[in-house]
């Protein structure tokens, strides 16, 4: 397992910048954020992402995810989703994604993560919404599988799919090893979950790991891992019976203002455990 921090923290650097910054504070691994001002599609031609691949090696980082979850150029944290009652607005989610999973490819990235459909629009019935995010999925899958990277579905606090219950038979209709969750531990605590449970509950379909700490209000706040409540044994504990061979990355976009800090804090408190657990 490779542990990456991802550069949704580093939004005052360019993204070459933030590589050697997450290479000198410990980490082996890097997580992309593929949105302004990092690795948004349209503004990377040929020529820049063979900079962006040579920056990897040179800092000796692999890309543990690319992060196709936020849109902040053409929208906002969740904005456009798989379910707007726009075609227009669904269509450049579907770009949006398919252009992603043409750059991991390219940089040798096994694994996109993707939003767990987005907010229920206020006229729509759940079912219609699900209905909308399978046509969705039709759309990017068969790249997926053309390109061999996979589809994680992360879910999310406040939107279409937040628990277990919810992602857990979604990924089962697809039926398709391309497509599965990218599972943020502090999410599955925010909504009332158990972490260790729920990881071991949707084991089979998890290909990458989201890592941070949540208060004991649940509150939706990534902070500084050992500041908050989760178990962080119990997880890894789960992780290591399962025999979890992927990568995980350090998330912690609220601490632009200091991002170096956070994270070395934040592996200081983690790797000790994650040693522990023998999954490194």
């Amino acid at each position: 397992m490779i542990f990456g921090y991802s550069t949704n923290a580093f939004v005052n650097y360019s993204l070459l910048e933030s590589f050697e910054k997450i290479a000198r504070v410990g980490f082996s691994g890097v997580e992309i954020m593929c949105d302004q001002p990092h690795l948004y599609p349209p503004d990377y031609n040929e020529e820049k992402l063979a900079e962006v691949k040579a920056s990897l090696e040179k800092n000796s980082l692999k890309p543990t995810n690319l992060n196709s979850f936020t849109l902040f150029a053409v929208g906002d944290t969740y904005l456009p989703s798989w379910i707007e009652e726009d075609a227009r607005r669904r269509e450049i989610r579907v770009e949006h994604t398919l252009a992603s999973l043409q750059i991991a490819a390219y940089l040798g990235c096994t694994n996109i993560s993707i939003p767990p459909g987005g907010p229920l629009p206020n006229n729509m019935t759940r079912d219609e919404a699900l209905k909308l995010f399978h046509q969705g999925m039709d759309r990017v899958i068969p790249k997926a599988r053309e390109l061999g990277v996979k589809l994680l579905i992360e879910p999310e606090p406040d939107l279409l799919m937040e628990r277990t219950a919810e992602i857990k038979p979604f990924v089962e209709e697809i039926g398709d090893p391309i497509v599965g969750i990218n599972f943020d531990v502090g999410h599955f605590y925010c909504v009332g979950e158990n972490p260790a449970g729920a990881f071991e509950d949707l084991f089979p379909w998890i290909g990458h790991i989201h890592i941070e700490d949540i208060a004991s209000s649940r509150e939706h706040n990534h902070i500084i891992a050992g500041l908050g409540a989760i178990d962080f044994p119990s997880v890894f504990g789960a992780m290591k019976r399962c025999g979890y061979q992927c990568d995980m990355s350090l998330e912690l976009y609220p601490y632009t203002d200091r991002p170096e800090e956070a994270g070395r804090k934040s592996l200081d408190h983690l790797l000790p455990m994650i040693l522990e657990a023998g999954l490194v």
